[in-house]
């Protein structure tokens, strides 16, 4: 079954609001595993404006399911995340001051880049994923680097499900495909919902993992965290 990897960003973003610590980030990861979470991602940013680099040890000291690290492979980057030593490190393209991530990685013009950084991951015992749009190409190049997963960029998908869920699935099913037949591993994030999960996983069964934060975090504050995530995790059953 596709794992549930929970993105808690949202959650330092509310502490941070008022400074101190709540809500307690730490023990709201503890809950989460505790509440079926498959997995826990963050997303540090050079602004630290939600996860902080001190979160990253922290968290790694008391996760005991899959730890998953986004980030832009700057210098600062790549010295915590090759410190912390995560199960995962997702590679994105963002800007720093970019408030989202919004597209995948051009893997083709990327491919000296991204194969440095993929060496260096793969050396220290780390899996890898890049974060790519649902094109068949950008999984070749990225497969070429030498990733061991590709994470889809579901925004497209999300915005599209309510006009018209076939074509909306449509690129991420032949994406997909292509990802199985290059022997790597799928995952999938950014606007995936209790709305539009369920359909996604039904056409693609065969993906690793979703990262959902901000929808579920925003389902949270009105069913509580415990039956938001058992909610999720139902959807990935069919």
């Amino acid at each position: 079954m596709t794992k549930l990897s929970v993105n808690i960003n949202k959650v330092a973003t509310i502490r941070n609001a008022r400074g101190g610590n709540a809500p307690d980030l730490l023990q709201v990861a503890r809950d989460c595993e505790l509440y079926g979470a498959d997995g826990i991602t963050v997303h540090p940013r050079p602004d630290e404006r939600h996860i902080r680099r001190a979160d990253v040890p922290a968290l790694r000291a008391v996760l005991r399911t899959e730890f998953n690290i986004e980030g832009y492979p700057s210098k600062e980057f790549m010295d915590l995340v090759l410190k912390a030593k995560p199960n995962q490190v997702t590679l994105v393209p963002d800007k720093p001051d970019q408030l989202t991530s919004n597209h995948g990685w051009d893997t083709e013009a990327e491919q000296e880049f991204l194969k440095d950084i993929l060496d260096d991951l793969r050396g220290a015992g780390i899996r890898s994923s890049i974060f790519i749009d649902a094109d068949c190409r950008m999984a070749e190049y990225a497969a070429k680097a030498g990733a061991d997963r590709v994470e889809l960029y579901t925004g497209p998908y999300a915005e599209e499900y309510a006009r018209n869920r076939e074509n909306a699935i449509k690129p991420f099913i032949e994406t997909a495909r292509r990802v199985r037949q290059l022997g790597i591993g799928l995952n999938a994030g950014h606007d995936l919902s209790l709305e539009n999960l369920a359909y996604f996983i039904e056409n693609i069964p065969w993906v690793d993992e979703v990262s959902i934060g901000h929808a579920l975090i925003c389902d949270a504050l009105y069913m509580g965290l415990e039956k938001t995530i058992a909610a999720y995790k139902k959807q990935l059953r069919f």
